[in-house]
């Protein structure tokens, strides 16, 4: 799964990479971002832009919004199986943007390390994502979104039974296009990214609390 990660990288570098011409949301260097947060997102729209969404999916027919805590990611397998997720898949799809994630190693002893996971190139990534607009009891639309996860590749895999889904820049503009719309082709891109284009190191425990967001998190440690 994916329940924390980060996004340092200067909103220039961002605009750049990614090709937005403009912004709605003011990207800041992020060290522990946790869900029920805004995040940086890219969705299918003209000029391209950088915008916001709450991390925790909140389907628009969803009575309770607390729900959106439990569904801050969405299994690539079972996408067309499940109602939250299956219209969402072919109409509203974003791009997460991050450029690291966190996951904790399980020890011999029972104690969990943290771990950064990011790609080797340091440079940011696009992760897979829905999103959906849920009305407010004030009627405002309340933008959410869920990131996509799917089996992990061999270096994940030591780490945890899942990992987020990291599009390759060849097939993000396949991922957001509305043009797009074929369901086993969009599946077809919800696949493990290479792992040996990625790298994992240990970074403080002090991550564990959502309160600390700093430089030093990301910080490698002694294992």
């Amino acid at each position: 799964m994916c329940g924390r990660y980060t996004l340092t990288t200067d909103s220039e570098v961002l605009m750049a990479r990614f090709g937005l011409t403009g912004a709605d949301f003011v990207v800041k260097p992020r060290y522990n971002i946790a869900p029920t947060q805004n995040v940086a997102v890219i969705y299918d729209e003209s000029p391209r832009t950088l915008s916001a969404a709450r991390w925790g999916l909140i389907p628009s027919w969803a009575k309770d919004p607390r729900i959106g805590s439990r569904m801050i990611n969405a299994r690539a397998e079972t996408l067309t199986e499940k109602p939250a997720f299956r219209t969402l898949l072919r109409r509203r799809r974003c791009l997460v943007l991050a450029d690291g994630f966190y996951e904790w190693r399980k020890n011999a002893d029972g104690s969990k390390t943290p771990m950064r996971v990011t790609l080797t190139s340091g440079e940011p990534f696009a992760l897979a994502g829905l999103w959906d607009i849920w009305k407010t009891p004030e009627g405002e639309g309340l933008r959410t979104c869920t990131i996509i996860t799917t089996t992990p590749n061999d270096l994940i895999a030591s780490l945890h039974d899942r990992m987020a889904v990291i599009l390759p820049p060849e097939h993000e503009q396949d991922w957001l296009s509305h043009d797009n719309d074929d369901s086993a082709f969009l599946t077809s891109l919800l696949r493990p990214f290479p792992a040996e284009r990625m790298k994992a190191y240990a970074v403080s425990s002090r991550v564990n609390n959502v309160k600390n967001d700093d430089p030093s998190l990301i910080e490698p440690v002694a294992m």
